[in-house]
């Protein structure tokens, strides 16, 4: 288990993970003979994939990430070890083995990064998988994964529900102190400009909470406010300034 993982199930569910946990939930107690397939999508940095690592985890899902230089048969051989199988030898005999597992345990399939799938024109294995073993499919991806998928009708028209993943609340910090700000107190001041600062995305706020929590440490602080810490040391995803002569 990669310690995203370990960080993650050791952190009270999210605003998105209970969004794409109750949508698993839809897929998987869907009336007979509607399509299972769903997109879960949104900006950088809102935790999609920090919410799937938790649905895996939480409910019987696999989760497979795609990687830009994938291509068929890496996506089958990759879908097939996350499910300790060992694949067959060409791509259509792998698909049938993802389907029919996928069928034998009821199992959610999420597939995160698959603008991937879209952008490298794989995205009918999807639906091929989907087909074969009616089982829910999820896609994980950007803000305009669902407009790309508009261009396929076949993987389009078999969508039951898009959910966009939300900006992060301070009820989110809350909780991401507890992981990465372990053994130190924020205060309520700390809280609402960790959310400010970070711009609403799950991802910086980790990387503030990590940062700040290690200048207390450092500092022998147990807890810390506003007044210990610099505002100008917060990350904001912002490129630095070029040196002067160099812009």
């Amino acid at each position: 288990m990669t310690e995203e993982r370990q960080i993650v199930n050791n952190v009270a569910p999210l605003r998105n993970v209970t969004a794409l946990i109750a949508l698993i939930d839809r897929l998987e107690n869907r009336a007979f003979g509607l399509p299972g397939m769903a997109c879960f999508y949104g900006h950088s940095g809102y935790g999609k994939t920090t919410a799937a690592c938790h649905a895996e985890n939480a409910r019987r899902a696999y989760q497979v990430q795609v990687k830009s230089t994938w291509a068929r048969k890496k996506f089958c051989e990759a879908t097939l070890a996350e499910m300790s199988l060992r694949p067959e030898k060409t791509i259509g005999d792998m698909v049938d083995q993802i389907g029919e597992h996928l069928a034998v345990t009821g199992a959610t399939l999420i597939i995160d990064e698959a603008d991937f799938l879209v952008d490298r024109n794989m995205i009918e294995i999807v639906r091929d998988i989907h087909e074969s073993s009616h089982s829910p499919v999820i896609l994980i991806g950007e803000e305009l994964l669902p407009q790309k998928l508009m261009r396929w009708e076949r993987i389009h028209g078999r969508m039951t529900d898009w959910v966009r993943a939300q900006e992060a609340t301070l009820d989110d910090v809350n909780q991401l102190c507890k992981s990465y700000g372990s053994g130190i107190a924020f205060d309520s001041q700390m809280h609402a400009a960790i959310l400010k600062h970070s711009q609403r995305s799950i991802r910086r706020i980790s990387i503030n909470i990590a940062r700040i929590a290690e200048h207390a440490r450092v500092r022998g602080l147990e807890t810390i406010t506003l007044e210990d810490w610099d505002a100008r040391q917060f990350f904001t995803g912002e490129a630095p300034t070029p040196l002067k002569g160099l812009a």
